[in-house]
């Protein structure tokens, strides 16, 4: 799959989901200090999956009408280190495969997912 990580998703968590074969791009080398509105539109463009800690972006998804292509995965789970954050993120990602169209909330214990 396609992702987007957002600037405060943990550099071990993108080496992680790059390491099982998935396409990670992360804000926080490729374009630091881009705006939401602006890191969404990217994702719309390219045709990725945002992964964020950033809570804003679930108001702001809804509020931008987005595409079924998109969709976003909104973690809610805090760790003691970012390599156990790492092993959360891959294995909530490897969960499903129906992300697109969704915006999704990771939490400790569940998923949720609405429809775009």
């Amino acid at each position: 799959m396609k992702f987007l990580a957002n600037e405060n998703v943990a550099g071990d968590a993108v080496a992680a989901l790059r390491g099982k074969g998935h396409d990670v791009l992360w804000i926080r080398t490729d374009s630091p200090g881009y705006d939401d509105r602006t890191i969404l539109a990217r994702a719309v463009e390219e045709n990725r999956i945002l992964i964020t800690f950033d809570k804003d972006f679930g108001e702001l998804a809804f509020h931008s009408h987005l595409p079924a292509n998109c969709g976003i995965i909104l973690f809610r789970i805090s760790a003691p280190s970012s390599s156990v954050i790492a092993n959360a993120v891959v294995a909530a990602i490897e969960a499903h495969s129906d992300w697109c169209g969704h915006f999704s909330v990771v939490e400790e214990n569940r998923i949720r997912m609405r429809k775009l």
